[in-house]
């Protein structure tokens, strides 16, 4: 198979779909790398190094496209990267069709075989590739978070931990799963009075006997959570649906009963935000002041670190790749009820039930299809 890797074009988005290593994998299987010039260069990963594991190198990202059988990329494609798209082509990356109704109309037009990172579910229920990013997204919430309540970027001007005599923070998590947890595992670190909420009650067991006394765990119901906000310094929100849209959980209305300066970091804003208020910024200008509250609403966290977050993703997509590449994508899912999860288009038909009920689309199993 002819697999393709390109520059990500998004804004400040310096990961890259493939490492060298990845490549000498899929050139140890028998199958063919073509990367666009430079396309590692944000991630620390040179050139040479490609050409070393036995990639081709393109120029021209168009020409890539148009060579290759199966895209593996980091992020969405962009509108300017539509027409692109061909009959059969199998697009393996982060797509978060939910918030996106173009870019899942380009996909059935386009005739793609896509393949969604974040959909992609194992038995046990976890989502192996959304993981490495929820983890890297969870952590960075609280050292951004940390560093806009400093008052020269419109916080209050509060330091997580204190110091003895003053007091800390308060941070609260909306949601306990991948992105709560390692969010709360940074702020207790920190020294943060952190309280966490999720409708959960095995999962809010399990918080708790994980970091004990040093949090508070609470049902995730409206009442709780107007209540946790008002006092909170730094609000997170880490809700997923997994492929689909994500519940405001934190309303518009909270924010006049806030304080001046806290700070609301919607990490869920990929999937269209848990906030009202929230809309995607980058990292260029990544928060905007409304009623007093400082969001940050960043739709690609990990890009911040890109180093870090190419080899964490990369380590989880490489196995699933591989699959795809060796099986082709109908054998791959007949074969891994995994990789069946992961198709969210199939040559012109929706095959996530979430992302069919987000935009009120035909649903069809992508096994009804193969």
């Amino acid at each position: 198979m002819k697999i393709g890797c390109v520059k990500e074009i998004k804004n400040n988005e310096f990961r890259v779909g493939l490492t060298p290593d990845n490549v000498k994998d899929y050139i140890a299987a028998g199958h063919h790398v073509y990367i666009e010039k430079g396309a590692g260069i944000g991630s620390g990963f040179s050139d040479n190094e490609y050409v070393d594991a036995g990639a081709s190198l393109i120029d021209n990202p168009a020409d890539i496209w148009h060579l290759v059988d199966m895209m593996i990329k980091v992020k969405e494609p962009l509108e300017c990267e539509y027409p692109l798209f061909h009959e059969g082509l199998i697009l393996y990356t982060y797509l978060h069709l939910a918030a996106d109704k173009e870019q899942t109309d380009a996909l059935l037009r386009g005739k793609v075989k896509s393949v969604a990172y974040e959909t992609l579910q194992e038995q046990d229920r976890s989502l192996p590739l959304l993981a490495p990013m929820s983890q890297i997204a969870g952590r960075l919430s609280i050292q951004e978070g940390a560093k806009y309540l400093e008052k020269r970027f419109g916080g209050e001007g509060i330091l997580l931990a204190g110091v003895p005599g003053t007091p800390k923070a308060n941070v609260v998590i909306l949601g306990g799963g991948t992105v709560g947890m390692n969010a709360c595992k940074i702020a207790v670190g920190m020294g943060a009075n952190v309280t966490i909420l999720d409708i959960n009650l095995k999962r809010l067991e399990e918080l708790d006997n994980l970091f004990g006394a040093h949090i508070q765990t609470l049902v995730s119901n409206e009442s709780n959570v107007e209540r946790a906000v008002k006092d909170a310094d730094l609000v997170i929100g880490s809700v997923l649906i997994p492929g689909g849209s994500t519940p405001k959980l934190f309303k518009t209305k909270y924010l006049k009963e806030m304080k001046d300066g806290a700070v609301f970091v919607d990490v869920a804003i990929d999937q269209g935000g848990c906030g009202e208020s929230s809309h995607v910024t980058t990292h260029d200008d990544p928060v905007f002041i409304l009623d007093g509250v400082v969001h940050y609403c960043v739709g690609n966290m990990p890009g911040a670190v890109p180093r870090t977050s190419t080899i964490a993703l990369t380590n989880a997509t490489i196995k699933y790749g591989l699959q795809i590449a060796n099986l082709g994508l109908e054998e791959a899912c007949r074969r891994s009820e995994a990789i069946a999860s992961g198709v969210n288009t199939y040559l012109g038909e929706l095959t996530c039930k979430n992302v069919a009920l987000a935009h009120n689309y035909k649903y069809t199993p992508v096994m009804d299809l193969i």
